[in-house]
């Protein structure tokens, strides 16, 4: 009997979820039917409940139901309950468990596809919000010499790091104390929401001194105005988030069926040119 998957968001026709895993099953001979959902805003669970009643085995969460889906589990894995949101679900009888695969999908894309380490290397994250949160715990446990986290909203990325005190150096920092610094980082990685409406987060050019690696968590819209301003100040190597949105996908994919695809030609088809 083939197993029904799922990815629910709203919007949803965007999702490149039913290609990505379709591929997937191919390539590893599963049998498994995987289609896109859009979800009714305040109805997430009526509509899951209803998914898992007609035999549903799990579901990728997107925009803007991962705080539902957080809800919704019963139990929840370490990096869900650390980002306080889940990006996949797994159903098991009467068991909603809950898994964040995202902070791990950057790390993988980064470390492993772009081949750029991350220990004891200076990384700069921008933004707070859920992508960050997702992504902190795999980032400071490859023991990075250290990650600084940069919001707008200063308190927001103070109370972030107080979740996760002890787990790493870890620091905080308001955008405006960035122009002070003696040098650049390794990595930069643009977790904010400005690429989304074209704009360019509030950073001064210092910051991308040295640099090997800039990385836009948006996928699909060619330079960015991010990307635009590293390649100016000559960084060596500039990502989308496609890489991690297949990463991603491929860690949902084994966590549900238990053998974990390739990722590089999945990859390779969805990549838009930066240029």
């Amino acid at each position: 009997m083939t197993d029904r998957y799922a990815v629910i968001g709203n919007p949803i026709g965007f999702t490149k979820s039913p290609f990505i895993h379709g591929t997937f099953a191919k390539v590893t001979g599963q049998d498994l039917s995987y289609e896109a959902i859009e979800g009714p805003i305040g109805g997430f669970a009526a509509r899951v409940d209803q998914f898992r009643a007609e035999g549903a085995k799990g579901l990728n969460i997107t925009a803007p139901f991962k705080l539902d889906a957080f809800a919704y589990a019963n139990e929840l894995s370490e990096s869900a309950r650390r980002a306080g949101a889940a990006n996949c679900l797994k159903f098991e009888g009467d068991r909603v468990i809950a898994e964040n695969f995202d902070g791990i999908g950057l790390l993988r894309d980064i470390t492993l596809n772009l081949g750029v380490k991350v220990a004891g290397r200076r990384v700069l994250m921008l933004g707070a919000g859920g992508a960050a949160r997702g992504a902190l715990l795999p980032f400071l446990r490859q023991d990075p010499s250290e990650l600084v986290l940069v919001n707008r909203m200063l308190s927001k990325a103070v109370a972030l790091a107080e979740e996760f005190a002890g787990r790493g150096p870890l620091i905080v920092s308001g955008y405006a104390e960035l122009a002070d610094l003696a040098e650049g980082y390794d990595v930069v990685i643009n977790a904010t929401s400005a690429s989304l409406r074209g704009e360019m987060p509030p950073l001064p050019g210092n910051v991308f001194r040295g640099a090997e690696l800039a990385y836009e968590l948006a996928y699909g819209k060619g330079l960015t105005p991010f990307l635009q301003a590293a390649r100016a100040e000559g960084v060596a190597k500039l990502a989308d988030g496609v890489g991690m949105l297949v990463e991603q996908a491929a860690e949902a994919f084994s966590w549900w069926r238990g053998v974990r695809p390739s990722t590089a030609q999945v990859i390779a088809e969805l990549t838009v040119p930066l240029s």
